[in-house]
Order: structure tokens, then sequence, then C-alpha cells
């Protein structure tokens, strides 16, 4: 396994409430997370810095080494994650009403377990085909599912940045969780809304299949986020998948 990261704060914003980082656990196994923060006065770093770091640190104390238990322990966490920054908001006036979206990678090599929540994204490259993984459970995403716009009007609806579900907001936090092979070189893109209303997957999949490294692939999809704008917090990460005698 091959994984690259970058993150940054765009061209509008003062602040960067995105939270990116990877954890390996007491069996070699690897989590990869990034959190997108919203709400509160100071309050969405602080959600997305509760999420990765909390989730993270329980992950290193595991010895998880199967998709299905992999599953079962993220559904645990994020539960309880979700309790803890409701609680942190309640605490305090400041933080009132932050939350965070979420996506999660846990890799084995031969399949991968995807959990999200909000708009924060995974997609697949393989054969040089990208695919969207996750959905996003946005407002925009809810009008499309049901025919009243298109998916093009969606990328630049007003209220584009409006999600439904995340964590943080409510008590019942539904978010998705889905395992999904992997093979020989493909390349796993997780990232958040910064990156996807700057730059579409037609230029996401072309720098995917350049001749760059992982880091280069990074950096040239936030370049590319800025130069469009670099509306938002733009945080990538890229996982390639190689064989078991080649992994790191």
């Amino acid at each position: 396994m091959k994984v690259a990261y970058r993150t940054s704060i765009g061209k509008q914003r003062n602040d960067n409430e995105d939270y990116v980082d990877v954890f390996t656990n007491l069996a070699g196994q690897h989590l990869a997370i990034i959190a997108d923060g919203i709400g509160g006065h100071q309050g969405g770093d602080v959600a997305s810095a509760m999420a990765v770091s909390h989730l993270g640190h329980e992950f290193e104390q595991t010895k998880l080494t199967t998709p299905a238990t992999a599953s079962e322990w993220i559904t645990r966490q994020i539960t309880a994650e979700n309790q803890s920054i409701i609680d942190k908001s309640n605490q305090f006036a400041d933080l009132n009403g932050m939350g965070t979206t979420l996506v999660a990678a846990l890799y084995f090599t031969e399949e991968v377990v995807i959990a999200s929540i909000g708009d924060s994204r995974a997609y697949l490259l393989r054969d040089g085909k990208l695919r969207q993984l996750t959905e996003d459970h946005s407002l925009v995403n809810e009008l499309v599912k049901r025919g009243e716009i298109s998916r093009q009007a969606a990328r630049h609806h007003p209220q584009k940045n409006v999600i439904i579900r995340s964590l943080g907001i409510s008590d019942d936090a539904r978010f998705d969780l889905n395992t999904y092979p992997l093979v020989l070189n493909d390349q796993l893109l997780m990232c958040t809304d910064g990156l996807t209303n700057m730059v579409d997957d037609q230029t996401i999949q072309a720098v995917l299949t350049s001749e760059r490294t992982a880091e280069e692939k990074c950096d040239h999809l936030i370049e590319l986020a800025n130069d469009a704008g670099g509306l938002d917090n733009i945080t990538v990460l890229l996982l390639t998948n190689f064989s078991r005698e080649v992994a790191d």
C-alpha cells in the first residue's frame, strides 16, 4: 500500500476545518480518515479533529484483521463519536451546533471497508476508469435522485453545500457502510467537497491516470481546486493498492 495526502485552506477561508490522517493498528492494518467540520463559532475544526483523532486512537489499540470485524468496530465507534461531539457541543456555547462529515477507509489489501456520512467522498480508479463509491448526503443529491434537477445543475445549485446528514447534529447519525473488493493497482481517492465542487470527475480521473507520483497527484488536485477559485478547504488522500509482495 502507498498512501499520500494533502490539505489546503483554499483561497477564501480564514481557517482550515478539514482534518485528515492515517492510522495503523496492532495487526498492521490501516485506517484512513477525512473529516470536514461544519457549524459553531469555532466548532467545525473541533468536530473534525475530534472525529479523526478519536477514531484513529481507538483503531491503533485494536487487532482487527478482517473486513467483517472492522465493520462491526467502526459502527460502534462512529455511533459513540457522534454522541461525544454532541456532548462537547452542549458543554460549550461557542461550539453549539458543530458537526462534521466523515469518510473513512479500513484497508485490507484485497478489500476495503468504507464508512461515510455527509458529502466527503471516496472514489475508486480501476483500469483507468473513476467510480464514485460514496453517496452525498446533501440536499442537491436528494433533488437529483428525485429527478427535480440534473447532475450538471447540481454542481451550480445555490444550496449545493447544504448537507442533510453529519456527525454531531442528531442522535441518529445514519452513515453508509460498504465493503468493496480491491485488485492490484487500484487507486482509492478520498476527498472533501472543496475538491469536488471545484474539479469535475473527468479531470480527477485524468490526474489519477497520469504518470505522477501519489504525492504529485495530491498536489496537482489541490492546485486545480485552488486555480478554479478555492472556495473551500481542500483535502485529498490517495491510496494505491499493491500486491502483498510489494506492499509497505
